[in-house]
């Protein structure tokens, strides 16, 4: 019985990966206006990747959202020290396929020394060499400048000091790169980006990296949109579990094992006891009920939420562990389910809805 058992849940969870599979291809976007195809769900390596779980585990999650339909991987110089560079690199050979995949990176924080980090023409193209060299990659398909650097105008009066968005073209130029985006930018920074690339006949940027989950609306819903439709760059949001928050798992304090329990993140540990935190984990209670209805998890619940929003490109995951991971690729199968009055449901009980003058949402 014990056999019977065993094959019946491996073929279960082969037949919900060819479905997952199946749904990924089927809702594959453009990145913004670029072309480039990315799939909605992508893996990212925020804080887990060499930090909370092991290389194997790490190198297993990535099989695993492969095998999926997930073909966008984000990274960061920053990252574990470097340590994912050998998880890609050893996906990379184990697939033969790098124009399958769409690989990321994040340029801002490389080194302890003052010229290893910020975003000076300097360490953009020091840092991204760095990091295709750990890779071991000859290009990555979008660098991101991760978050802006005050010390860096965007057009310096000097010729002979170059700004980011020449730095970015450079890289672009050289084959490093194919696109480049932002990360926690203002839209009026990238607007501002956009026209020194159209002034100077550069490149502009063709993504913004956003946090985006059912408490962090403002920016991906009203400014993004906006962007978007006036020069074409796409959003990639991440964090939509909002750090674990919405899980569920702090709903009766702080585990052992979590994200909130590690010394470098007191400042979430202080935002989940806060009076806030706790309202937020009644209206998670709430917004089980509508999770339970729709015959789903609440994570699933909250990052098909994410993705019921058309002006997202990617939603990147965030997981340590493989059960972790494949439930919430199946937010995929949750997301026609998100139907307008769902959708009003998860607006009433948040109460957190951002006024914008045109809804461009679905």
């Amino acid at each position: 019985m014990n056999q019977d058992f065993r094959e019946s849940s491996q073929l279960t969870l082969f037949l919900t990966r060819w479905l997952i599979l199946f749904v990924c291809l089927c809702f594959c976007r453009n990145l913004g206006k670029s072309g480039l195809r990315v799939s909605c769900l992508g893996l990212g390596t925020w804080v887990t990747f060499g930090g909370q779980i092991t290389d194997e585990v790490a190198e297993q999650l990535m099989t695993i959202a492969y095998e999926s339909g997930v073909n966008l991987f984000d990274t960061a110089e920053v990252y574990a020290g470097g340590r994912w560079a050998c998880i890609f690199l050893n996906l990379c050979l184990h697939f033969l396929r790098r124009s399958s995949l769409v690989i990321t990176t994040k340029l801002y924080w490389g080194g302890k020394a003052e010229t290893e980090r910020g975003l000076s023409r300097k360490h953009i193209i020091e840092g991204l060499k760095g990091s295709l060299q750990r890779m071991q990659l000859e290009y990555v398909d979008v660098v991101f400048a991760n978050r802006p650097d005050s010390n860096t105008p965007m057009e310096d009066p000097f010729p002979c000091t170059c700004c980011i968005v020449r730095a970015m073209t450079y890289v672009i130029n050289q084959g490093m790169a194919m696109y480049w985006g932002t990360s926690r930018w203002t839209a009026m920074e990238i607007m501002e980006a956009y026209s020194v690339a159209r002034q100077f006949n550069l490149i502009p940027p063709v993504c913004e990296q956003a946090e985006y989950h059912l408490f962090q609306r403002e920016k991906v819903e009203v400014q993004l949109p906006e962007l978007y439709h006036k020069i074409g760059v796409g959003a990639m949001t991440w964090s939509p579990l909002a750090c674990g928050i919405i899980t569920g798992k702090y709903e009766n304090g702080i585990p052992e094992s979590s994200r909130a329990s590690m010394k470098s993140y007191q400042w979430l540990k202080e935002k989940i006891v806060s009076e806030d935190g706790r309202k937020q984990q009644a209206k998670l209670k709430e917004l089980n009920h509508i999770a339970e209805k729709l015959g789903c998890t609440l994570p699933q619940l909250a990052v098909a939420w994410c993705l019921r929003n058309e002006g997202v490109s990617s939603v990147l995951l965030g997981t340590s562990n493989p059960e972790q991971l494949t439930e919430n690729l199946g937010a995929i199968q949750v997301l026609p389910k998100m139907t307008s009055h769902v959708v009003s449901e998860i607006d009433h009980i948040l109460g957190n809805r951002p006024y914008s003058k045109r809804d461009y949402r679905s």
